[in-house]
């Protein structure tokens, strides 16, 4: 069997750049170089070579996060030179990197989530109205970020003030949500027309952090990671079936991984993820090992999806 070319793009210019180069060469590792050739790319210096090589490109795994790579710009990038790539395309890409829109197709989905405002640069705060309205602690968060960047809990009215202006550091838009108190819950989605939801994973962080911020996230050790969640059946299919709602409300296509919190037996629904982390040891490849897919396995997967998307989608000659 001949073998594929693939574009391995990691790195980019976010600020979730090394958490991006890390993932990529774990995925360079797990690629099997008996079905594939490999040609690495970094947008931060590559994008001239990329568009060289596009004629002899059989697909691209874009081991991207946050803007510039996550929000659908490498994606049409890729759009342009005919390359197939895996996940979401521009439209879902873009979607469900925009917090605030993702709330609006997750409400209108008929999706539970966290109650709201939202704040822009230069607008005055009425932090009183703001507790009034949500009560504390509250999450503060920038819009168009990944990873738990610029985000912070807020357990006192005199402290919100300067955890907007941190979140607005990355973006010109905040949110402010109601904290909700719960069981912390990861479901991968995995598919193109025929979508399954892998087993949820329960995320407990360690006791140095009040939530699962960036450290948790990519410490070793930092947060323990249950699979499958301990949550009865009834309450996991419900999971399951709010995740695929959101891959599909948001126009995610491949695969997503949306995070949920529990609470008295409703889902409330943070955020969906279209490239999630992708090392061995990340949230959605544990998801896919407990569903019988190693990471190598997961790997070739991602690839026979995006190939399968551009050969239904294309309109080219």
């Amino acid at each position: 069997m001949k073998k594929k070319t693939i574009a391995l793009i990691s790195g980019g210019i976010s600020s979730e750049r090394e958490v991006s180069l890390n993932s990529g060469k774990q995925v360079y590792d797990a690629l099997d170089k008996t079905r594939y050739d490999i040609l690495t790319y970094d947008p931060k210096t590559d994008i001239p070579r990329l568009v060289s090589d596009a004629g002899r490109i059989d697909c691209a795994l874009i081991i991207l996060h946050g803007p510039y790579g996550e929000d659908g710009t490498v994606q049409g990038l890729l759009d342009l030179l005919d390359i197939p790539y895996q996940g979401a395309g521009v439209l879902g890409s873009a979607v469900s990197m925009n917090k605030l829109l993702s709330k609006h197709l997750y409400e209108r989905a008929g999706l539970a989530v966290p109650p709201y405002v939202v704040v822009r640069r230069g607008e005055s705060i009425d932090g009183s109205r703001i507790v009034s309205q949500l009560g504390l602690p509250l999450v503060v968060k920038p819009v168009e970020t990944g990873s738990s960047v610029g985000m912070s809990i807020v357990r006192a009215e005199a402290t919100l003030a300067a955890a907007v202006e941190k979140a607005l550091e990355f973006g010109t838009t905040a949110m402010i949500e109601a904290y909700i108190t719960g069981t912390e819950i990861t479901c991968g989605v995995l598919g193109n027309q025929d979508l399954e939801a892998l087993p949820l994973i329960e995320i407990i962080p360690g006791k140095d952090h009040e939530f699962f911020d960036y450290e948790a996230k990519y410490q070793p050790g930092a947060t323990q990671e249950i699979c499958p969640a301990r949550i009865d059946a009834q309450l996991t299919q419900k999971a399951q079936a709010c995740a695929l709602s959101a891959h599909t409300a948001l126009y995610c296509q491949g695969y997503s991984r949306t995070d949920m919190i529990l609470k008295d037996g409703t889902c409330f629904v943070l955020e969906t993820n279209t490239i999630p982390g992708m090392t061995a040891t990340s949230l959605f490849p544990q998801s896919a090992q407990a569903a019988g897919l190693s990471f190598g396995q997961l790997l070739d997967r991602l690839i026979e999806l995006g190939i399968e998307v551009r050969r239904r989608q294309t309109t080219r000659g």
